[in-house]
């Protein structure tokens, strides 16, 4: 009995969530009425919440532990408080967004539930703190303008964040990640990716001379080479990445572009060449089978895993990925793909592409020049972080050590990635009164014409 019951809510969950992702799409329809769109959000929260009623009875009946159901109701808690805040305080929010955010944060839940209960809970705590701080930050961002004049602070608190865990980090993995300060460990790194893109956007956004660009490439450069002392090379890679990818935009210069990326491949080669993790990772993706005992055996139980999940998975608790190590951190995609099935793993993936073009949108259509400069670097940030993830766990590259934003278990993953969300909401607000301003405008403008003509 219990197998049918697992099979049948598997099957369920991956068609509530197929509708999910289709619903991401079809919002996004252009000439689509307000009230058809607002429907569309509320089908998307429904489904949403049963998702997570589902996999949470599930999850209580297999382990017949009542921790489960107060954890339950704390997650529901949670996400609702967090739709509510944003459709009855900030009115003007990407609804799809706040939906895209609570849903990857319910797909994390569950997995993580299942894999290691106490860590789900320390995970819903951490993101509800999270949630807290982040709700004044669109109300800032939307507010504070003269946050664009403090670049300089940006870069000095960045670099120093980021000495500090050169200095006296703690390693994991091979690698310095985090510092502890009162018994709390966090990754500064993951906070300073979001003060670094504003310190690019800041430096270059009125000034993209020559001069300019030089002292922003150095500063950049020094964010980088310290992450690489840290052997934090997965960071140093993405905060590599983002600075490019704007610089590129602000000064639409091809030689910046060329040049970075063949800085970048000679990078690559001597980090090969210097770190013997680099080494170990290239090892396991190049022949992950022949060194499975060993270098490979990560990669290798997530590839298992992912084969075996199949397209309709195993059904939640018929699955193994305890196996594969670090599982709830950077591997959290190979756990999803086993038991919930290579279906719902490719409506997760264009869940996060739905994120990643409403990142993009914004940065193309809002107006000003710094805000646009931030939401294309949040944008490169989100998205490059994901393909980083999804690439490492199915071996297209080498394992880099990053986590999947707001799916994976991580403090300071959690908080950067709400944070990341909520600094694009309050763009997105500034956006849309932008357009109000520009339909006021125009409505005044005709009315003058309509005056002159009389």
């Amino acid at each position: 009995m219990l197998n049918l019951i697992i099979e049948a809510s598997q099957y369920l969950m991956i068609l509530l969530f197929g509708v999910y992702t289709f619903q991401c799409f079809e919002s996004q329809i252009h000439g689509l009425r307000k009230e058809t769109r607002t429907h569309i959000y509320n089908r998307q929260r429904i489904v949403m919440y049963l998702i997570h009623m589902i996999a949470s009875n599930l999850i209580y009946i297999v382990t017949d532990d009542t921790r489960m159901v107060v954890l339950y109701i704390a997650q529901f808690v949670l996400i609702s408080v967090i739709q509510c805040f944003y459709l009855f305080f900030y009115t003007k929010a990407s609804a799809l967004l706040t939906n895209n955010m609570c849903m990857l944060l319910v797909i994390g839940f569950i997995t993580i539930t299942r894999i290691s209960p106490e860590k789900a809970i320390k995970q819903t705590i951490i993101t509800a703190i999270a949630a807290c701080l982040a709700f004044i930050v669109p109300l800032c961002i939307r507010n504070v303008g003269f946050v664009r004049k403090l670049y300089p602070a940006f870069a000095v608190i960045g670099l120093g964040c980021l000495l500090a865990v050169a200095i006296a980090g703690a390693i994991s993995y091979g690698a310095k990640l985090s510092i502890s300060i009162g018994g709390v460990s966090f990754q500064p790194a993951e906070f300073v990716k979001i003060s670094f893109i504003f310190f690019v956007a800041g430096m270059l956004y009125q000034n993209n001379g020559f001069l300019r660009v030089c002292i922003a490439t150095i500063i950049a450069a020094a964010h980088v080479l310290v992450l690489v002392f840290s052997k934090d090379l997965g960071a140093a890679l993405i905060f590599f990445v983002v600075y490019l990818v704007m610089l590129f935009v602000a000064t639409k210069n091809v030689i910046y572009l060329f040049a970075g990326t063949g800085a970048g491949v000679v990078a690559s080669v001597i980090a090969y060449r210097l770190f013997s993790h680099v080494r170990v990772r290239v090892l396991a993706w190049s022949s992950p089978l022949e060194v499975i005992e060993k270098e490979g055996y990560q990669i290798g139980q997530s590839l298992f895993a992912i084969g075996t999940g199949g397209w309709l998975g195993l059904g939640l608790y018929k699955g193994e990925p305890e196996k594969i190590p670090v599982v709830v951190q950077d591997f959290i995609f190979s756990a999803i793909a086993e038991e919930f099935g290579g279906i719902f793993a490719i409506c997760l993936i264009l869940v996060c592409l739905s994120c990643l073009l409403l990142f993009l949108n914004i940065a193309k259509q809002i107006k000003d020049r710094f805000h646009k400069l931030v939401a294309l670097g949040l944008g490169t940030l989100y998205g490059f972080q994901v393909f980083l993830t999804l690439g490492g766990v199915t071996n297209f590259i080498p394992s880099t050590g990053v986590t999947l934003p707001l799916v994976s278990y991580g403090g300071s993953s959690i908080l950067s990635s709400i944070i990341i969300f909520a600094i694009i909401q309050g763009l997105y607000i500034i956006k849309q009164d932008e357009g109000s301003s520009d339909d006021r405008k125009r409505v005044e403008k005709r009315e003058k014409e309509k005056v002159t003509s009389k």
